[in-house]
């Protein structure tokens, strides 16, 4: 057991957010918290990490629990670079490492059976268990592992400070995956991973070593990653087993069953409560009806299941046809200061087609849908009659200064009030909301009205910038089945794969400064990038290979030249060979130095310290040497 909650009962100025809440997490688990936004997750996740403190009941935890914690915002903030920062997670280790070789030399140079060397054996006896037990050997080899999944790889030198917002919160979360605390929570990992890294990330969290409580509104992540749901609803936590997609039928089971026992359960009451009415006052029957009153005494009554939440609802009108070619784009060229992002763009766009456009972070996705909207580009041709609607996913031209329904009324003067405040509340902006500033509303309620400003535009071409941020799993799958409904053409990007799964019909790729269509759903689109990666693996390896025999034949111009070159190539094979067989001295060197045999043996421990110096000397000019020859 990790943590246990029990009873649990928190609220906020007399309004409960949690009541009798009880659950607990247990070494190993792979939990998925969900709910819809404003339930209460936050809330429970800073009761969980001791920020905040319940107004009844208990939550245990584990003695010494050490947990690592990823919120939505607030990255990581330092002054190093990224690989120093990453280093400081096993600054331990280093310095265990550093202090061992200096016990080596102090060993070597200590007289035989005095009482400094054995307590100079002693402590490094200790180094080396706790070097090997934290794997510290492979510390260099763990970090650039963890960096390079989460594309990292060209930024080891980059100071953190610098860094964008995403940035920071990226490399949090790898230095969380790095400290391997027992406990990960994690709020939203993926808002900021292009899909490259999301499947990296799948795969590592598969085999962490510790327990998972995910946060999420990614549902392919979910179904790859857990294996349990905690859901809050009703200020309750409701527990399924198996993933998300698992999920949604265990519970539209589970109501269906409670509906029925609930009823079962009423229909048994009103019977005998019939009963009891018509018998009571019988003396021939007044003990049977007594037995009854009774029997419904000691009933444990059931609660009337409440219905499953009704999710926003979304509807994008499209009174206007646009012309057959909504959009053409030929040879568009796109840079962002001295960097160019994408050449010779090539797209066309026709009515009601539904294109994703998908690629790693930085390719100009977004830069595009913005450059798109822009007149007077010669290069891009819009339709007649085509009449756009924009969502930025940053929500920039909303006022903060406004209330909700200012918002609203002043952007769309033709709607009346009651026309309004049914676009708001549809997407589940209450009454209470709709005065409120949007300054003061949460990213999700953002997110619903910006959506509700895109329905009033009518608009029959709709360019969506990463529309499912912030957003809860319900007001996703409304979304996703607006746009399915939408009869106009939509050009959108996304990094949730069910998202785009579930709506797009194309596909268009930024890759490497290149703009690629690919005419198939994504499921597919999937398939074909993975049979490509395939073939180019194997056409590197090809032309590698190649390449190495066109080398070799282009230096073999003489006698001379052949008998140098083959004379190199045996000298960097010994060299391989030599450096092989000391590393593996140098582990088995140590192996013994922490065995309690040696360690007793004073001359043996001298013995050893002395070949171990001997041994990082050799390996130091085989190393500058190999790297002359290379």
């Amino acid at each position: 057991m990790l943590i246990t909650a029990e009873n649990v009962r928190f609220g906020y100025d007399n309004k409960s957010i949690l009541e009798n809440v009880g659950f607990t997490l247990s070494e190993g688990d792979r939990i998925g918290f969900i709910g819809a936004n404003g339930e209460g997750k936050t809330t429970l996740l800073r009761l969980l990490l001791g920020e905040l403190f319940p107004d009844e009941g208990k939550i245990l935890k584990k003695s010494g629990l050490k947990i690592g914690y990823l919120a939505q915002t607030g990255g990581l903030e330092s002054n190093k670079c990224v690989y120093e920062e990453m280093q400081t997670v096993f600054s331990g280790v280093y310095k265990a490492i550093e202090k061992q070789r200096e016990l080596e030399t102090r060993l070597a140079q200590t007289p035989f059976q005095s009482e400094q060397y054995k307590n100079l054996s002693s402590q490094y006896e200790q180094l080396s268990r706790k070097i090997a037990a934290e794997d510290g050997y492979n510390a260099d080899v763990k970090i650039k592992t963890v960096l390079n999944g989460m594309a990292f790889r060209d930024q080891y030198e980059q100071i953190v400070s610098t860094m964008s917002g995403g940035e920071k919160t990226r490399l949090k979360l790898c230095k969380l995956l790095l400290e391997q605390p027992e406990l990960l929570i994690l709020d939203e990992p993926t808002n900021h991973l292009d899909l490259s890294t999301l499947f990296w990330l799948e795969d590592y969290l598969k085999n962490y070593r510790g327990a998972l409580l995910v946060v999420s509104h990614d549902r392919y992540f979910l179904d790859a990653v857990v294996s349990k749901i905690y859901e809050l609803e009703n200020k309750k936590i409701q527990i399924f087993r198996g993933n998300y997609s698992k999920y949604k039928i265990l519970k539209a089971e589970k109501y269906e069953h409670d509906v029925k026992e609930y009823e079962k359960q009423q229909e048994e009451i009103a019977a005998l409560k019939d009963y009891v009415a018509r018998n009571i006052v019988r003396a021939t029957t007044a003990k049977s009806a007594q037995s009854r009153v009774k029997k419904l005494e000691n009933m444990e009554l059931l609660e009337k299941p409440l219905p499953p939440q009704k999710p926003p609802k979304f509807f994008f009108p499209c009174p206007l046809r646009s012309e057959e070619l909504a959009l053409s784009v030929t040879g568009l060229t796109l840079s962002a200061g001295e960097k160019t992002l994408l050449k010779d763009v090539q797209l066309s766009v026709r009515r009601g087609e539904k294109i994703a456009i998908v690629g790693e972070n930085g390719t100009g996705k977004s830069t595009l849908i913005r450059t798109l909207l822009q007149k007077n580009i010669p290069c891009v041709r819009w339709g007649r009659y085509v009449k756009t609607g924009y969502y930025d996913q940053e929500n920039a031209q909303l006022d903060g200064a406004e209330t909700v329904l200012g918002c609203l009324w002043h952007t769309h003067r033709h709607l009346n009030q009651t026309q309004a405040r049914s676009l708001l509340a549809q997407a589940k902006l209450s009454e209470e909301d709709i005065d409120k500033t949007v300054a003061s509303l949460s990213g999700g309620e953002r997110a619903k009205l910006a959506l509700v400003l895109l329905e009033a535009e009518e608009a029959n071409f709709l360019l969506l910038d990463e529309p499912t941020n912030h957003l809860d799993l319900q007001a996703r799958e409304s979304l996703e089945d607006a746009l399915r409904a939408f009869e106009g053409t939509l050009l959108f990007v996304s990094h949730d794969r069910y998202f785009i799964s579930g709506i797009a019909d194309k596909i268009f790729e930024l890759q490497n400064g290149t703009a690629t269509l690919y005419p198939c759903r994504y499921d597919e689109y999937s398939a074909k990038k993975s049979a490509q990666s395939k073939e180019e693996e194997e056409r590197s390896k090809a032309a590698k290979t190649e390449g190495t025999a066109q080398k070799q034949s282009s230096f073999y111009r003489s006698k001379q030249d052949r008998a140098q070159e083959t004379k190199k190539k045996q000298r960097i094979k010994q060299i391989e060979e030599q450096i092989a067989l000391l590393e593996t001295e140098t582990q088995e060197l140590n192996v013994c130095l922490a065995s309690p045999e040696i360690v007793s043996d004073y001359k043996k421990v001298s013995e050893l310290c002395a070949r171990i110096d001997s041994v990082h000397k050799q390996l130091e000019q085989l190393y500058e040497e190999y790297e002359t020859l290379l």
